[in-house]
């Protein structure tokens, strides 16, 4: 055999058994092993959100908060079991929803390429879809090989999810501790831009803030007047509020033009505003093309977060259990 069909034969064996074992994220990972993965994705993805607009930010919240603990590995999906309360039920992930959508891709990825495709790349795939549905083009790229972790701890998720309550200095050290800058934490903020709030989550800014009776300072008196119609007492826990008033199921970067305005409901927008980097930065996002950008970088370091590649971790048959 001569040097030439070596390397061709040699050639082939990496692209199959890469699709399998490959060392880290790449493009177009299943492009042999499952072809048809990303538009499989894609179709059912979008035909959901036609249906339900409100899922985009659904997507970003569920891959934000996998990533953020124990990186991107679909931990967040697992179910808790009689002996082990999981992600899904932590506080912070109580609201999470889209799980149905990702069964249903993983059901029809199952039929076509049994064992392939990842839950973790899977949540990766359905959030860009999801958010790229009204532009009708993909707004990023996803790269694809993560596999599926097998621990799932609802502890875990309070340790590390950021807290809409956290301070500038807090949210920087979370961001850091998974290797994210100031940049992506700004960036990401832009989320935000769809999506709604849970009045408990932010109802602290509008009654007694500093024990006489007060809101919080940095947030706009007449906005805060407004969401006291809406959240009526410290205790409601059910009400919700958009997040970018007149503009939470359009993704844009109007999110930044309303920060700037003292209109960020949460105290984790607000401290945006209190370090001079990040404000900057919020100036610069007043462009939308700048935002749009600068947001694909941000998902795509974020979805590479700790993820688990190789012969690490599993492909799991159904996303909501770890194989037996």
């Amino acid at each position: 055999m001569d040097n030439l069909n070596i390397f061709f034969i040699s050639l082939l064996v990496f692209l199959v058994l890469g699709s399998c074992n490959g060392g880290e994220l790449r493009k177009s990972f299943y492009r042999i092993s499952c072809p048809e993965a990303e538009n499989i994705v894609r179709n059912v993805t979008w035909k959901h959100v036609a249906s339900k607009n409100s899922l985009p930010a659904k997507f970003i919240r569920m891959h934000f908060h996998d990533c953020f603990v124990r990186g991107c590995d679909g931990s967040v999906l697992l179910d808790s079991t009689s002996n082990n309360t999981a992600e899904k039920d932590a506080i912070p992930n109580k609201s999470l929803e889209g799980f149905d959508v990702i069964d249903e891709i993983k059901s029809q990825l199952e039929k076509t390429c049994p064992g392939v495709v990842s839950c973790a790349d899977i949540v990766a795939l359905a959030t860009r879809d999801s958010v790229s549905f009204q532009f009708n083009r993909s707004m990023w790229e996803v790269l694809t090989g993560r596999r599926d972790g097998t621990i799932s701890h609802a502890s875990e998720a309070l340790a590390n999810i950021p807290s809409p309550f956290f301070n500038f200095t807090t949210l920087k050290q979370s961001f850091a501790n998974k290797s994210l800058t100031v940049q992506d934490l700004v960036v990401l903020s832009g989320a935000h831009t769809i999506g709604v709030g849970h009045c408990n989550f932010f109802s602290n800014r509008l009654y007694n803030f500093t024990g006489k009776g007060d809101a919080d300072p940095s947030l706009n008196s007449t906005y805060a007047a407004t969401l006291r119609t809406k959240c009526q007492s410290l205790s409601d826990n059910t009400t919700t509020v958009e997040m970018d008033p007149g503009s939470s199921l359009t993704f844009d970067n109007h999110y930044f033009s309303i920060l700037k305005q003292q209109q960020g409901i949460f105290q984790s927008d607000a401290a945006l505003l209190t370090n001079k980097g990040a404000s900057n930065i919020i100036d610069e996002m007043v462009s939308a093309g700048k935002f749009f950008t600068e947001f694909s970088q941000s998902m795509k370091r974020m979805g590479a977060i700790d993820v688990l590649t190789g012969t690490a971790g599993e492909i799991r048959k159904k996303c909501n259990v770890v194989n037996s």
